[in-house]
């Protein structure tokens, strides 16, 4: 036999191989458990299974029809803010109703390898891959007739910019490796100065959005920085300065770690009912097509969520090879489940001057981007999650927006980001369809403020008053005996 027809063979041989592979490696894993049991305060939590190769399904985006539309709950209604933009992202809505748009995509990878090819094939599939546009843009309705007429481009020389924050003529943006401030006076279509860098961040990586927060106070910033990896595949080092939350004081520049463990925290807002820090969290891949959810939670300063090492609360994760840490112990777990790979991304709190409806003012809207590894696919789709009047969540997910998926193995776009406008209504971004989707409810008047949760603190049973005690010797003597 020639040496031409052996090689012949063997590359035949090769071929079948790859393909019986990849055919068994496509098929993936399919969820067992219905997605409403994988949702809510006490999710359940399947037995994980481990993969080797991730479940891959990806609803290829197609785009919506001119007549076509996503379906909203009863009551409400949808039409286009803004469309033929290229992959917006973040909405940040300004004081004086000008709304404000990142245009943007992952940075450029240098390398990565048969890994990071794979990858940049799957985004693309995705329609998430392509140059970054590195745009912020301002778009305004200035007739107020529920469609934004004017477009400028307020800013093109950024790097993959995702967060975006406003207060007191100062516009903030992050890039994927650095918080940028520059000096922007409302009404403006150009910013007034040059941009001053406020820290760095760690760049790029598998997860490279950098969301911001500004809060309520405005002397104080909140950044969001997701993981490299799933559960840091490239070793603890390479995960230095992500998966947290870092929170920059405006006056000194100074920032510190508010909270941890956090494998890709993205929406942040401030809860109404306690003014603390919330977001949303896309949990770990590869445990099978139930597992991990995401989740909607709060984040008291000093918070750790225990990724890599565990997963709501204290489910260890075999996987992961690193010593566990010392705060392993103090985990905390999260407060609401969104349901496994639903890519939960922007959030925003019902509020004052929002006009959604007796139905939708008093919760949360989450816009959940979809899943690309999970059978059948999860997300694609905005919901309401309602809390109760103590400011806990409770209940299923309402869907808000729907009709993204097709039923065809593809989908008409990916809800990416949600904000209020000025007049009330709810903002969606849609970045693989380049469209802004306002939804509003017809004859909504505007909701007041949310009550704010308030109580008087106990006082000390025992305490120092001066040169007076309200304890006695039995407080603190102790027995000495001769042993």
């Amino acid at each position: 036999m020639s040496i031409l027809k052996k090689l012949g063979i063997a590359l035949l041989v090769i071929v079948a191989v790859l393909a019986i592979a990849f055919y068994f490696i496509s098929r993936g894993d399919t969820a067992d458990v219905p997605i409403d049991e994988v949702v809510g305060t006490d999710p359940r939590l399947d037995e994980p299974d481990a993969e080797t190769f991730p479940t891959v399904s990806i609803a290829e985006p197609v785009g919506w029809a001119a007549d076509e539309k996503p379906t909203a709950a009863e009551g409400l209604t949808v039409t286009r803010f803004a469309e033929g933009l290229e992959h917006p992202r973040t909405l940040q809505a300004l004081p004086n109703g000008d709304i404000l748009v990142s245009l943007t995509r992952a940075p450029a990878k240098e390398g990565g390898g048969i890994t990071g090819w794979i990858a940049d094939r799957l985004m693309a599939l995705a329609g998430a891959g392509g140059t970054s546009p590195n745009q912020v843009v301002l778009l305004r309705d200035a007739d107020g007739d529920g469609t934004a007429e004017r477009r400028v481009v307020l800013l093109d020389d950024l790097d993959s910019p995702s967060g975006l924050a406003w207060n007191d003529g100062t516009l903030y943006v992050a890039n994927h490796d650095e918080v940028l401030a520059f000096p922007y006076e409302l009404g403006a279509e150009t910013v007034s100065g040059e941009a001053t860098k406020l820290t760095d961040l760690a760049p790029n990586g598998g997860h490279w959005m950098r969301n911001l927060a500004l809060h309520p106070d405005g002397d104080r910033l909140y950044v969001a920085v997701g993981s490299d990896t799933n559960i840091a595949d490239k070793g603890m080092e390479a995960e230095e300065g992500r998966a947290l939350i870092w929170e920059i004081a405006l006056e000194t520049g100074q920032r510190r770690q508010f909270a941890g463990g956090l494998r890709n925290a993205n929406g942040l807002d401030f809860s109404p009912w306690s003014g603390e820090l919330w977001t949303t969290v896309n949990e770990r891949d590869m445990l099978g097509s139930d597992l991990v959810p995401d989740y909607l939670t709060n984040v008291p300063v000093g918070a750790q969520y225990g990724w890599p090492w565990v997963y709501w609360g204290d489910n260890y994760d075999r996987r992961v090879k690193y010593p566990y840490p010392s705060f392993i112990n103090y985990v905390r777990k999260p407060e609401y489940a969104l349901g496994p790979h639903v890519a939960a991304l922007g959030l925003v709190f019902s509020k004052e001057g929002a006009a959604m409806g007796e139905n939708f003012s008093n919760g949360a809207f989450i816009a959940r981007h979809g899943s690309w590894n999970r059978k059948p696919p999860s997300g694609y789709d905005v919901v309401y999650v309602a809390f109760d009047e103590r400011g806990n969540p409770q209940g299923a997910p309402i869907e808000v927006l729907g009709g993204f998926l097709t039923g065809e193995g593809t989908t008409r776009g990916r809800p990416t980001w949600v904000e209020f406008a000025g007049d009330g209504s709810l903002l969606v971004s849609d970045d693989t369809a380049g469209i802004i989707w306002r939804v509003s409810a017809d004859g909504a008047a505007p909701q007041g403020a949310i009550e704010r949760v308030t109580g008087r603190r106990l006082p000390p049973q025992r305490e120092l008053r001066g040169q007076e005690a309200t304890f006695g010797r039995d407080d603190y003597a102790r027995e000495v005996t001769a042993d």
